[in-house]
């Protein structure tokens, strides 16, 4: 498939599915629940820390998760007492459970009230042409309390390898536009252009198929090497194509 041919076949699939019907099975379904900025900027990112495995089961604990936090998760991290955390305890998903999630929130009211919030942390560290680094040093400032080794697992390095899957998708959700009412738009420092693509089994596995991608693994290698060939089709906003590759791969089994 040539250039011009691949990126009509591409625009076509993302004006498919990039829409608000795209939210009737997705877990960006759960922040859209929200309207107050630092809410929303919250449960997406503990939505998007939460998104792996089956989908029904993502966005059911991520809405249990909600009402844990009495349905106002800016207020419960700013706010939360020593009890409020104990009642946590009782969260799991996967391998992500209630010793976790306590870090979770103690770190995140440590970000907003010590570092100004969510946005300013990716805003300050942002380079030139990548989110990347931002989000390296981003786990950085989020370890920076005491905690246990084995909550480091849940926030990925770009640097250290990782395709950093979940994050780069919670970026999507806070950058790009939200003319489709499916991503937010509310991060207005820091360019779509700058995105990656949240890489993981199917985007990737369809990436391939499109000779987008060579690379065999799903790692920080192959998130270049997606991202260099996206930025070709469209450098302003790359990472529109994510709903074009993951609904080809999920929904169409291309």
């Amino acid at each position: 498939m040539k250039k011009a041919e691949l990126k009509a076949f591409l625009n076509e699939k993302v004006v498919l599915y990039e829409n608000p019907k795209f939210l009737e099975s997705d877990p960006l379904q759960v922040p859209h629940e929200f309207s107050k900025k630092e809410d929303i900027e919250i449960s997406a990112f503990l939505t998007a820390t939460i998104a792996w495995g089956n989908r029904k089961s993502i966005i059911a604990n991520a809405n249990r998760l909600m009402e844990l936090m009495g349905k106002s998760p800016h207020e419960f991290v700013l706010h939360h007492t020593k009890a409020d955390l104990e009642s946590l305890q009782e969260f799991v998903h996967r391998t992500f459970n209630g010793i976790d999630l306590a870090y979770f929130i103690h770190s995140l009211k440590n970000i907003y009230i010590n570092h100004n919030g969510l946005e300013t942390v990716f805003t300050k560290y942002q380079e030139m042409d990548s989110l990347q680094p931002a989000i390296s040093k981003f786990k950085e400032v989020f370890f920076e309390l005491p905690h246990q080794v084995r909550t480091m697992k849940h926030v990925s390095d770009p640097l250290k390898g990782s395709a950093a899957k979940r994050i780069n998708m919670f970026l999507r959700w806070m950058v790009r536009t939200d003319k489709t009412q499916v991503d937010f738009g509310i991060w207005k420092n820091i360019p779509s252009s700058k995105l990656s693509c949240p890489l993981d089994v199917h985007s990737g596995n369809v990436a391939r198929k499109l000779k987008l991608l060579q690379r065999k693994q799903n790692d920080a290698k192959a998130l270049a090497e997606l991202d260099k060939n996206l930025r070709k089709l469209d450098p302003k906003d790359p990472v529109k194509y994510d709903f074009a590759l993951f609904g080809l791969g999920v929904f169409e089994k291309f």
